[in-house]
């Protein structure tokens, strides 16, 4: 393996680790409804677990308000017990083959709760971008021992890589920033 495929490896996880973290942040009810609320809200399909995309049509209704669209009548009553059971605290309303969702406003409260998330994900995706560079850093060192690169070529490919994790931080530090402020607004 060469200096440069090692970079565009550890680049490449990289970015997933960004793009996972906001994956992570979609999940994270701000005072908006989002479909990507109930992205990983899984619903027993017929002894499969489901994600609930996968059976049925989510929307938007209003700022307050998601619809969920069963493409089956038999799986009203499943997704709407399996918004319940989930970990958002919302309380689902059938009428009909529609199922609306109300998000309940946020107390202040809550909201400062939601931040102290935002942070802990964001510090977890720093500590695997850290990790990622250490990886890449001992992949370098191994190819400096066998004698396949220069130490010089060791130094300057470290230099790259930490160049790499400081613009992959600074990512991480914006999108948590950005997420605080869409969770502290009102």
């Amino acid at each position: 393996m060469s200096i440069s495929e090692i970079q565009k490896q550890t680049e490449y996880k990289m970015n997933r680790t960004v793009e996972t973290l906001r994956e992570d942040f979609i999940k994270i009810r701000t005072g908006r409804a989002s479909t990507g609320l109930l992205d990983h809200v899984m619903v027993d399909y017929y002894g499969t677990m489901t994600p609930i995309n996968q059976v049925a049509q989510v929307g938007v209704a209003d700022a307050r308000t998601l619809t969920v669209q069963p493409w089956e009548k038999t799986m009203v009553a499943p997704i709407e017990k399996a918004i319940r059971s989930s970990d958002l605290g919302l309380n689902p309303a059938t009428s009909g083959m529609l199922i609306r969702v109300p998000l309940p406003p946020l107390t202040e409260e809550r909201r400062r709760e939601l931040t102290k998330v935002v942070r802990h994900l964001g510090e977890e995706a720093k500590v695997a971008v850290r990790n990622l560079r250490r990886d890449a850093n001992e992949q370098i060192k191994k190819l400096t021992k066998a004698k396949e690169i220069s130490e010089d070529d060791e130094s300057r490919a470290e230099k790259e890589i930490q160049k790499l994790t400081d613009n992959f931080v600074v990512a991480i530090d914006k999108c948590v920033a950005e997420k605080e402020k869409e969770v502290m607004t009102v």
